[in-house]
């Protein structure tokens, strides 16, 4: 039994999707492992070099510097409050300082993809660039959204490339949802103003749109996206109502990097961290919601729709650490 297995009840679906982030982070926790083990071997109480061990552990581990700083100086803190302190308890701890680092999601209790009833459509803007599973994560928010009983609606405003507006417009069909989308190289704010018209006359409760992977000019980007911001406000004055960044999370330190780019260039309000379970890099998720202080909303575990995750920070924690 995990550490925090005794805060959840879950059920059969829960359950399921519990042994898939297990699953999905299997190399995440062997890299982690064997670091951590390495670190605290033959020794009795949690020391300076102990301490020193585990940093270099964490750093290894992709957690990040700064996320790893503030990780061993609260353990410090714990080690001088209670003065002894055996590495029997390390993990214990260690695990209740990860998730303390970890940003709350605004809608943690939204476990079933439902949505907030405050208003409709609810408006998700998804940024990041090309190749990190952006258009994919699109789909299968679409699949989650969809089975849990709403209706999407899809905006195809990536007009500079051709493949993405075919890409999403395959997901669309495989999901079974309607997507809005035009000629590529049309303008894509003109495509989001009409993608917002479509989602409040047919009354979607969700409409996702799709935005340009690019970073080469990023006061392009900048612009872009404001501009397309200002055109959604035109019909619904608070959307979007999400900004979610797209992240590959095999990337490891790379992916960090997008996020300070993305993060200056619009106002980024929650992560999408894909493709952990085909790496060991997993401990970007912390260094990543740590460090822009932006909550991570969902992971992607696996191939399946139904992989896409919500992110629960106390099974992601639990995960890395639960033996097999």
């Amino acid at each position: 039994m995990g550490l925090f297995d005794k805060l959840f009840k879950r059920n059969k679906q829960q359950e399921e999707a519990k042994e898939t982030l297990d699953k999905g982070l299997e190399k995440t926790k062997e890299s982690f492992f064997s670091k951590i083990t390495k670190a605290v071997a033959g020794k009795s109480t949690v020391d300076t070099e102990v301490l020193d061990e585990l940093e270099e552990a964490l750093i290894m581990s992709d957690v990040g510097l700064s996320t790893t700083v503030e990780i061993i100086k609260r353990i410090e803190e714990r080690v001088a409050k209670d003065k002894y302190l055996g590495t029997s308890e390390l993990n214990r701890i260690l695990q209740e300082e990860m998730v303390n680092v970890l940003t709350d999601a605004p809608s943690l209790e939204y476990q079933n993809f439902d949505l907030p009833t405050t208003h409709k459509p609810h408006i998700i803007l998804v940024v990041g660039v090309n190749g990190v599973g952006k258009t994919t994560t699109i789909g299968k928010l679409a699949y989650n959204y969809k089975n849990s009983g709403k209706k999407v609606i899809l905006g195809a405003a990536d007009t500079f490339r051709a493949a993405a507006v075919d890409q999403l417009t395959i997901w669309s069909e495989r999901v079974g949802v309607e997507i809005i989308k035009k000629e590529m190289g049309s303008d894509p704010a003109s495509v989001a103003f009409d993608s917002v018209n479509a989602a409040v006359a047919r009354g979607a409760d969700v409409l996702i749109i799709d935005t340009a992977g690019r970073l080469h000019n990023k006061a392009y980007l900048m612009d872009e996206l404001s501009k397309i911001k200002r055109v959604i406000q035109k019909v619904i004055p608070e959307a979007p109502h999400d900004v979610l960044l797209v992240l590959d999370g095999s990337t490891g330190q790379n992916a960090l990097e997008q996020a300070k780019q993305f993060t200056q260039a619009t106002d980024v309000k929650s992560l999408a961290i894909t493709k952990l379970d085909g790496t060991a890099k997993g401990g970007v998720v912390l260094a990543i919601a740590h460090q822009f202080n932006i909550p991570v909303k969902y992971i992607g575990v696996g191939e399946k729709m139904q992989d896409l995750q919500i992110f629960n920070k106390f099974e992601f924690v639990d995960s890395l650490f639960k033996l097999n």
